[in-house]
Order: structure tokens, then sequence, then C-alpha cells
């Protein structure tokens, strides 16, 4: 026997964990193997004390998707409101069950070579945070400051300000990127403008000259042309003749007159000194040194070696 549902009972609040009354949805066809009224209320009884769909279809030995099909059948309001009344308990379920996991741990296997040799308990630390997150979210929330002291608060600040004007200066860096694009867009196409004035008045002969040297030189620069590689490129004849004039000796300017010898030298008459009346006989006068005769000759320590 089952109770009427009563329209004004629907609008009273339902204590926590308890089901709400609804219509089961009215079938055409009533088949002891179909969704019943009975089974019906079994599938949301297991969908509240599961949480699960799939486990609440097994639990009254139907599919799941004649469990979605029936949600969308006409007349099924009262059918929908109670499903969505099971999943909010089923999902206390699963907190509890997920609790009881973080805090207890859960069992698993170890082998060893294939072989069952016993077992271990893992604890999953990021499943009791996210549960003390849930449960206490006024204290184990992520991202939000919590008894924040003085010197806290003056940090903060000191931060933010921080912060603050690293964004301005990077948002100035970014408008003045933008600028120097902009200026540089703008200074390629007004040379592109005078590129094109300049061939328009070109006469045919000129242009097709023009045309000509631009193919040669893109040549070149594909082929990697080098002047310097080029014996008859006047730069090239020029840096040469610099090398050769840094690595040549000076050469010495040739003597002027006869070249002096040792036979000349001994054939030249000595000079007697003369004679002075008023000077002492007793005094020696030394007679001054022999000018040479020939060109000097220019030796090693004359150049300064």
């Amino acid at each position: 026997m089952t109770r009427k549902a009563d329209n004004r009972e629907a609008r009273l609040p339902l204590p926590a964990g308890e089901l709400p009354a609804f219509t089961p949805v009215p079938r055409q066809c009533q088949r002891h193997d179909g969704w019943t009224e009975q089974r019906q209320r079994a599938f949301i009884e297991a969908l509240a004390d599961t949480g699960s769909v799939e486990a609440a279809c097994r639990a009254v030995n139907m599919s799941q998707p004649g469990a979605y099909e029936l949600r969308r059948q006409p007349g099924a309001e009262s059918f929908r409101q109670a499903w969505e009344a099971a999943l909010q308990l089923g999902v206390q379920r699963i907190e509890d069950v997920a609790m009881e996991r973080a805090l207890n741990g859960v069992e698993v296997p170890v082998y060893s070579y294939g072989k069952l040799v016993g077992s271990r308990r893992t604890y999953n630390d990021r499943l009791l945070m996210f549960m003390l997150r849930n449960r206490a979210p006024e204290r184990f929330t992520e991202g939000k400051a919590k008894g924040l002291g003085a010197i806290g608060k003056m940090e903060l600040e000191r931060l933010k300000k921080q912060w603050r004007k690293e964004w301005e200066e990077e948002k100035k860096r970014e408008a003045s990127y933008e600028h120097e694009d902009e200026v540089l867009a703008s200074i390629d196409r007004k040379l592109g403008k005078m590129r094109e004035r300049f061939l328009l008045y070109m006469s045919p002969r000129t242009r097709a000259l023009h045309d000509a040297y631009e193919a040669a030189r893109r040549e070149d620069e594909a082929n990697g042309y080098d002047p310097y590689q080029d014996p008859e490129h006047p730069v090239s004849q020029a840096y040469q003749d610099r090398e050769r004039a840094k690595t040549a000796l000076p050469e010495l300017p040739p003597p002027e007159g006869p070249c002096p010898t040792a036979a000349n030298d001994r054939e030249a008459p000595e000079k007697e000194p003369a004679e002075d009346d008023d000077a002492p006989a007793n005094d020696t006068h030394e007679p001054p040194p022999a000018e040479p005769t020939g060109p000097r000759i220019r030796t090693l320590k004359d150049d300064g070696w």
C-alpha cells in the first residue's frame, strides 16, 4: 500500500535524509519485468543509498538506458524530482565513503613474482585535504588569507604595490613596442611609395636597365659574391696593394760619386800640420781629424739600429 502524494506536503521542506513522496511514471503497458511502480520506488531508494545510477539499475535488475528513457517520459515530473533528491542523498553517502577512505586508508594487495604475498594499507593525503576543504571551507580553503597580523598586512600591501608597479611598467613597454612597430610600418610604407614614384618616371630603357641591375644584384647575393675575393674588383686590388706595402722592406738610396776603396785611402797624401810661429816650442798641438775624401758610407748605426 502506497501513500498518495499531497501537493501541500510537497511544498514543505523535507527533513534531512528523507526521500520525497512521488508519483510513479504511468506506463501504457504493465509488464512484470518492466518499470513497475514498485520497481521505480526501489530504484529511487537504491539511488539514494549508492549515489550511482548504474548501481541502482543493477539493484532493480534494469538497464541504465531504460532508466534515462523513463525519466524523459510524459508525466515523469514527480519521478525526476525524486531522482534529484536521491542523488543529493547519494552524494552525502559518497562523501562518507571518501572520508572513510581518507581516514582509514585502503587495503592494496602486494604481489611478488606474480604471486600474492600480502597487503598493505595506503593513505591518500590529497583526498583528505579535499574532504577537509569541502567539510570546513572557512578553515581549509586555499588562496584565502586567514588571521593576518599587522606585519602580514604590511607585507601584503607592499607586494600589491610592487605587483602594480610591475604591471604598469609592462603595459608601458607593450605600448612602446606597439608604437615602435607602427612607426616602422609607416616608414616602410612611405619608402615603398617613394620607390614606386621613382620607378614610374623612368624611361623604358632606364627601367629595363634598372630591372637588369636588380636581377644581377639578386644573383650575386644568392651566389655569395665577395668583392675582396674577386681579383678584378678595384677593392680587391687596392687591398692587395696595401698588404704588399706593409710587408715590403724599405730600399736604401744609391751612393753619390765613386765608392771609396782601401787603395784610394792609401794613395791619399797625408797633410802636415801648419807651423805657428807664435805658439811656444814646447807646446804640442794635435792635428785635427782627417776628413774623408769620398762620400760617407751609411752604416747600421747611422740608421738608428
